[in-house]
């Protein structure tokens, strides 16, 4: 009894900042002038409302797999018992992160405008200017910029804790690096690619700040739809409802990264 009043704060936080919160987002999307209706989900399947969350998906997509591309050779490597400074470009991984999301993302327009450094860049090598900013690759540029840490680390974290020893018995038993890849070092790393995945993907749908940033409001993804119903238009039931929607999606996220990686081995929360 004693000691569960230490958590009693934490518990009034819980109560006040989240489960008042849902459920208030369960009553409006539910209700239109307190009256029970699905009217709310129902306007969702308009043609432009579908459309937006299928552009949202495939650029979440588009991201998590250039972050796996790129994210899973940058955590082999890092991983590799051969590499001492792992630490070192760990921690270089991680300053950005310390950094403001928003300062992150203004950082990329000073990058990709009209004046920019890069463009300054292919004026210097005579190449001329191109238009980076406002376009939908140079959203899909920051969106890859901000998560792919969280596709880095869940897979480092993985193989970082997995037993050399199987790969040395691999290579013992005459395979070649190839094949001890795909055999072992591969499906070791399974749960971290999942989390990696999960935790790059629905960030990416849900994201809001970056296409208004660098797409200057012209691609409209998910997360700005959210946003635009509760603080511009002010419709709450319909703004509610589409934020059930993408909780579902979430918890069916979760849902599958608790069926691949029961065990938590890709937390990865000790880098942080």
């Amino acid at each position: 009894m004693k000691r569960s009043l230490f958590a009693a704060p934490y518990g009034v936080w819980m109560l006040l900042f989240t489960v008042v919160p849902i459920f208030l987002i369960f009553y409006y999307a539910f209700t239109w002038n307190g009256e029970f209706t699905l009217a709310n989900f129902e306007l969702f399947l308009a043609p432009e409302f579908i459309g937006i969350l299928t552009f949202s998906l495939w650029m979440a997509l588009l991201c998590t797999l250039i972050c796996l591309l790129v994210g899973y050779p940058a955590a082999l490597f890092l991983a590799s018992r051969d590499f001492k400074r792992a630490n070192i470009v760990v921690v270089l991984f991680v300053i950005p992160m310390w950094m403001n999301f928003l300062l992150r993302t203004y950082a990329w327009m000073t990058l990709l405008e009209d004046t920019g450094l890069i463009n300054r860049f292919l004026e210097w090598v005579g190449i001329g200017r191109l238009k980076l900013m406002y376009t939908e690759n140079a959203v899909l540029m920051g969106m890859v910029y901000n998560y792919l840490p969280f596709m880095i680390f869940p897979i480092y974290s993985v193989l970082h804790k997995s037993d050399g020893r199987l790969v040395e018995a691999a290579q013992d038993l005459g395979a070649n690096g190839w094949l001890t890849f795909w055999k072992v070092t591969l499906p070791l790393s399974v749960p971290g690619v999942i989390s990696g995945v999960t935790m790059v993907f629905m960030p990416a749908v849900t994201t809001f700040v970056i296409p208004r940033l660098l797409g200057g409001g012209t691609f409209m993804m998910f997360g700005d739809l959210i946003e635009n119903q509760f603080l511009t238009v002010g419709d709450w039931n319909f703004g509610s409802a589409l934020s059930l929607i993408m909780m579902a999606l979430i918890l069916i996220s979760l849902g599958i990264l608790n069926r691949v990686d029961p065990q938590g081995q890709a937390e990865g929360g000790g880098l942080w």
